[in-house]
């Protein structure tokens, strides 16, 4: 995808759609505590400069304080989990949850993150990258 292209996606009810213009990060993804529980599994996600990203419908967008150091976006009526917004980024990102976006995304898996808080029901054996907190 080029830097004048753009990316679509959105909720599974539609409350919530958005726009990324440009290219999009490769898909991390976070096994840590706090994406394993508000997505049931591990959460893969791209991300970002915010000032790229934009809300086309934003109907049913709450935003959840998950710590003192991120924000998470969901969409109150069916649930969707869909963001994730660092406070202190400069410049700003946002995460996007990589399964919101309409396809084609032509993304691939790059790592995985915080391995070392991963559950114990399964194993990562596709050969990525693997960090056990925030890679350097």
């Amino acid at each position: 995808m080029s830097d004048d292209e753009s990316s679509t996606g959105g909720c599974l009810c539609g409350g919530v759609r958005y726009v990324v213009r440009g290219k999009l990060r490769d898909v991390i993804g976070c096994h840590c505590s706090q994406c394993r529980r508000t997505s049931g599994h591990y959460v893969a996600a791209t991300s970002a400069p915010e000032d790229r990203f934009s809300l086309t419908s934003s109907e049913t967008l709450r935003w959840y304080s998950s710590s003192d150091r991120a924000q998470r976006g969901f969409c109150s009526r069916c649930g969707g989990n869909l963001f994730w917004k660092p406070l202190d980024a400069t410049p700003a990102r946002i995460g996007i949850m990589a399964g919101t976006l309409d396809a084609p995304t032509h993304l691939r898996m790059q790592q995985h993150i915080f391995v070392g808080d991963k559950s114990d029901y399964y194993s990562i054996e596709d050969g990525l990258p693997q960090s056990a907190a925030w890679p350097d």
